[in-house]
């Protein structure tokens, strides 16, 4: 039997290759856009998991605009604080679990190595506090929930560094930051590591080890430096030369933590899957750019 999700988000990234990736993984997945779901709206929220048939619901949508959510904090809470809580709310009357993807900017950045899920969470920037917001409401209503942490997320589809990149090729000179680090991850990664782990939640029980935090993120560190130059070296061909400059110099609107690394120990020991290289998913995501363009 087909197991069904119902996906809150259908245009971001990782709602796209969740949604490309389902067929192989022999899942129905129904994706919810803005205008068939608002988030922010309660009684949207609630209706839809009341009237589902889905095994399972996927919380992929978010305010990813780390900057904007600065002077946008209304919004920002409303979609990444208040709406998780409503679909726990609703699922935990349905006896649904949910799953919840957040994000390394909950963490200030200041820990000598990586993240592990049970560090403190202490956000630099309003969108890390509203993520944070949406990650305590889910765990504290919804007695079957998973919150799934990732960093730098980036895909042939939607906007993320990759795509910046990529559009400044042209450009002479680019500067880049080179004393944040994390661990890069392709969304198709994890997008395939939420389908593969969906029949484990749906069976799992409450008190099961595979609720609470987990972090996915694909192996091996990287400052943004480096991930830049290892995306114009596969892309080949004229670069720019790339400058590097530190958070402080680059003054970015909103605060990023320097180091964004997650431990992902937990995923292996839980759930037994090691993730790939970075640099490895980089040159599949990026072959996947080509062949679209061709």
């Amino acid at each position: 039997m087909t197991l069904k999700i119902l996906q809150f988000g259908a245009t971001g990234q990782l709602a796209r290759e969740v949604i490309r990736a389902a067929p192989t993984a022999q899942v129905s997945v129904q994706a919810l856009s803005r205008a068939e779901a608002d988030v922010t709206d309660r009684d949207a929220v609630l209706g839809a998991i009341a009237a589902t048939d889905a095994d399972l619901v996927l919380n992929a949508t978010a305010f990813s605009d780390v900057d904007g959510a600065e002077s946008r904090q209304t919004a920002a809470f409303a979609v990444n604080g208040a709406a998780p809580g409503f679909m726990a709310q609703a699922c935990a009357e349905r006896g649904l679990p949910l799953i919840h993807v957040s994000t390394d900017s909950v963490f200030d950045g200041e820990k000598d190595g990586p993240y592990q899920e049970a560090d403190p969470a202490h956000p630099i920037s309003v969108y890390g506090a509203s993520k944070l917001a949406g990650e305590v409401a889910v765990l504290e209503r919804a007695p079957r929930s998973a919150v799934v942490r990732t960093s730098w997320l980036f895909s042939a589809l939607g906007r993320n560094f990759l795509q910046i990149m990529l559009g400044l090729k042209g450009r002479p000179q680019v500067q880049v930051v080179a004393d944040q680090h994390a661990r890069p991850t392709a969304s198709a990664d994890l997008a395939r590591f939420l389908l593969a782990a969906a029949p484990r939640w749906v069976d799992a029980r409450e008190g099961d080890e595979a609720w609470g935090v987990t972090h996915f993120a694909n192996a091996g560190a990287a400052t943004r430096l480096e991930m830049a130059r290892a995306i114009f070296g596969i892309a080949g061909g004229p670069a720019p030369e790339l400058v590097p400059t530190t958070t402080a110099a680059f003054n970015a609107i909103a605060a990023r933590p320097v180091n964004a690394e997650l431990d992902c120990a937990r995923l292996e020991a839980v759930f037994g899957v090691s993730p790939r290289p970075w640099r490895e998913a980089l040159a599949e995501v990026m072959a996947d750019l080509r062949e679209t363009a061709a």
